[in-house]
Order: C-alpha cells, then sequence, then structure tokens
C-alpha cells in the first residue's frame, strides 16, 4: 500500500503555507525545545506528516491549529521515547544552521520563565493582545479583529504593556 501524496495543486498551496507561516511555526518549535537543531528538526517532522495528510485535512482554515499539534504530540512522542545519543569524541562538532555564541539553555529557559512570569502579571487585556501579536504572530489589524477592538485599541495597549514590561525588575538585563 502507498501513502498517498498531495497533488501538484495541493503541492502549491502546501509551499505557500510554509512560506508565510514557517517563521511562526518553528518559534513554536522552538518554545518545545532548548536546541536550535532540534527544533528545526522537530518542525520538519511536522510539516512531513502535515504534507502527507495535507488532502485528508478537511478545514485548510484550521492548519495552524493542526500543524501545532502535530508539533506538540511529535515532541511528545519524541520525549517518550528519548534515549542518550550522545557520544563522546575527540573532536567539536560543527554548529548546526545559524546558531550564535549566547546563553546556555538553562539561562534561555531562566529569561523565557521570567518574560512568562511577566506577561502573566499584566492586565488580562494587555497580555491577550501581548501574546496574539508576539506569541501568535499576528498582525494589529488581526489581532484587533480577534478582539472585537480598534487597531488604535491593540496599538496603544501594546504600548503600555511593553513598557510595563521593560520596567519589571524581574526582567531588568545586567
Amino acid at each position: 500500500m502507498t501513502t498517498p501524496v498531495c497533488t501538484s495543486a495541493s503541492q502549491a498551496q502546501f509551499t505557500r503555507y510554509v512560506r508565510a507561516k514557517g517563521p511562526a511555526l518553528l518559534r513554536t518549535a522552538r518554545s518545545l525545545t532548548a536546541n536550535p537543531c532540534d527544533a528545526e528538526d522537530l518542525l520538519q517532522t511536522a510539516l512531513t506528516k502535515t504534507y502527507l495528510a495535507w488532502d485528508r485535512i478537511d478545514d485548510h482554515r484550521a492548519l495552524d491549529g493542526y500543524v501545532r499539534r502535530t508539533l506538540v504530540n511529535t515532541r511528545t512522542s519524541q520525549w517518550r521515547r528519548r534515549r542518550v545519543e550522545e557520544y563522546a569524541t575527540d573532536e567539536l562538532p560543527e554548529p548546526c544552521g545559524h546558531a550564535v555564541a549566547g546563553p546556555d539553555a538553562a539561562e534561555q529557559q531562566a529569561q523565557r520563565d521570567a518574560l512568562l512570569r511577566a506577561i502573566a502579571r499584566l492586565p488580562a487585556r494587555q497580555r491577550a493582545m501581548v501574546v496574539l501579536r508576539y506569541y501568535e504572530d499576528m498582525s494589529e489589524v488581526q489581532t484587533a479583529e480577534a478582539l472585537g477592538v480598534s487597531v488604535g485599541t491593540v496599538k496603544s495597549a501594546v504600548s503600555r504593556a511593553l513598557g510595563k514590561l521593560r520596567e519589571d525588575p524581574e526582567l531588568r538585563l545586567g
């Protein structure tokens, strides 16, 4: 039995989807794993699964949720069957992709946790707007439509929220 693959029209749709949503999906994958290389692998696996199921997905308007759920499920499966894949060598491995030297994984996680706590301290309305704008990568117009408010309201509320985050003592650098 062969696995059905996308038709050429479906391939074009899939390609457009990946080009449009790839950066946001990669951010989601990076939030699921501390290693940028693992995040890229996780995203590729989830996109492969999505590609294979493309013609069976009834509502393409719900693709973001489908792919994010696939990312989470794939990561959970990887975690469940994790095994030690690290071996001692005399040579350092090449850095993956475009990774740059920076804080270690524990420091990055501590920074993410501090940011999430600071966002949780924002008023509910500001928190919703910040999450939609920066975590879900929605435009100001999309955020306004989703929350039933004007674009100006989104702009001013997000500006005030970012000001509060800049002043949060837990997020101060140095």
